[in-house]
């Protein structure tokens, strides 16, 4: 007769076969750059109420506070670039370690600041070293996530990050309701605990010798491969662009949508419902995103996800109540769920192994190129077409799906060479060894 143990074991089995499919096979550095992610964007919440902070606590103007906040946008930008170069010359750990640290003392200089000209250069120069880190953090992935592995990789990493985020929503409401001050100095404990904890395990990934720089029709120019590389690689740049119009679509439900949801008679609360769920669904569901796509080509996953975030944002043309919202956010959370893997990998795996952090750096420049022209665009074609606008945001998601399906077998013999071109360096290496 079996036992009652007997019975538990095939849940328990199936358990921790998902867990080894999910999360098993990574080597221990990515778990503490993984963790590191985790702390940071959990801590990383007093930008989030920068506006606020400036309108009630130090007596700025909606306008002036818009400045201030786009000042931070425009370091950001800035600071992706500065981190992809660092990370490639300097290290990923020294770059990862360096931000964080400047990073932290910042938040301490806002947090005691009140001339308002001072706290407009510290947010400047927060935006630059907020924004390091992101190519350095994946370049170093890369670097030692085994090729097999790296989308369940990069899958753990985009759950992080919004893990992180939800929670850093969380604290920073409480926090700001009890001390901006507080707020400040939090962030800058939460940004040091990450600097520490890199410093203390993430060995230097960076290879310094036997790296291909380029791939070989590059290496013919007579420039150094650098950025400018990256900036003229023709493969690259369709994809970067077609993820700059996923991060359009993406942006429309913290721009534009609320505008609409206010014009549908819907308050702030039924928003944040929205909101909520979309948050919730990708921290309990990212997990076994891996599982669905692997077996498929990218552009073939990426043109799905796509179509899904224009069929969800399309729908709002019809959309009238706070239901058919949450309806519509779960077919958009699912496309960003199904894009966030191979988005990452792709970028990966087209960028030479020298510049893997540059390559990054440009891709990163996508979402604040995005954060501008969504809501700039965005705020004009509701008021000039009213719901008309989400059929227009529909169209261009499907058209970027058939582009992903279009570029995809080029790109995919791109990777192949990139990828021949690693295995014929290896030998050399190893003969000169």
């Amino acid at each position: 007769m079996p036992t009652e143990q007997q019975h538990e074991r095939p849940p328990v089995g199936a358990l921790r076969r998902w867990l080894a499919d999910t999360a098993g096979g990574l080597p221990a550095t990515f778990w503490y750059l993984w963790a590191g992610l985790l702390i940071n964007r959990a801590g990383a919440f007093a930008m989030l109420f920068l506006s606020l902070y400036l309108t009630a606590a130090r007596g700025a103007s909606e306008s002036l506070a818009g400045v201030v906040v786009g000042g931070y946008g425009a370091g950001g930008a800035a600071g992706v670039l500065l981190g992809g170069v660092l990370a490639d010359r300097w290290g990923r750990r020294s770059t990862l370690v360096a931000a964080h640290l400047v990073t932290a003392g910042l938040m301490v200089a806002l947090a005691f600041s009140q001339h308002l000209g001072v706290i407009a250069a510290l947010a400047l120069l927060v935006g630059v070293t907020h924004s390091m880190p992101s190519p350095a953090f994946v370049a170093a992935i890369v670097d030692v996530v085994p090729e097999h592995r790296r989308s369940r990789a990069f899958n753990l990493q985009f759950w992080a990050f919004n893990l992180g985020m939800a929670v850093a929503s969380v604290l920073a409401g409480l926090l700001a309701e009890a001390s901006y001050v507080a707020l400040f100095l939090v962030d800058a404990v939460a940004t040091f605990a990450t600097a520490a904890l890199i410093a203390w395990k993430v060995p230097e990934t960076l290879a310094r010798r036997g790296i291909p720089a380029a791939p070989a029709v590059d290496t013919r120019r007579s420039r150094r491969p650098g950025l400018h590389t990256a900036l003229t690689d023709r493969h690259f740049l369709v994809f970067v662009g077609l993820t700059f119009v996923l991060a359009v679509l993406t942006m429309q439900a913290s721009t534009i949508m609320p505008l609409a949801m206010r014009a549908d008679g819907l308050g702030p609360s039924a928003y944040g419902a929205v909101v909520a769920l979309g948050g919730v669904l990708i921290v309990l569901g990212q997990l076994f995103v891996p599982r669905l796509i692997d077996r498929h080509r990218k552009a073939h996953v990426l043109a799905l996800s796509t179509a899904l975030l224009a069929l969800g944002f399309g729908a709002l043309a019809v959309a009238d109540d706070l239901a058919f919202y949450l309806s519509a956010c779960v077919v958009w959370t699912v496309g960003s769920m199904l894009a966030a893997p191979p988005n990452a990998q792709i970028n990966a795996d087209l960028a030479p192994p020298a510049l893997r952090a540059r390559y990054q750096s440009v891709f990163y420049l996508a979402f604040p190129a995005a954060s501008f022209i969504a809501p700039t665009l965005g705020g004009f074609s509701l008021q000039m077409w009213g719901e008309g606008h989400w059929l227009l945001v529909g169209a261009l998601g499907l058209l970027a799906a058939g582009a992903h399906l279009l570029a995809g077998p080029s790109r995919e013999r791109r990777v192949a060479a990139l990828r021949h071109q690693g295995e014929r360096v290896e030998p050399s290496l190893a003969g000169r060894s």
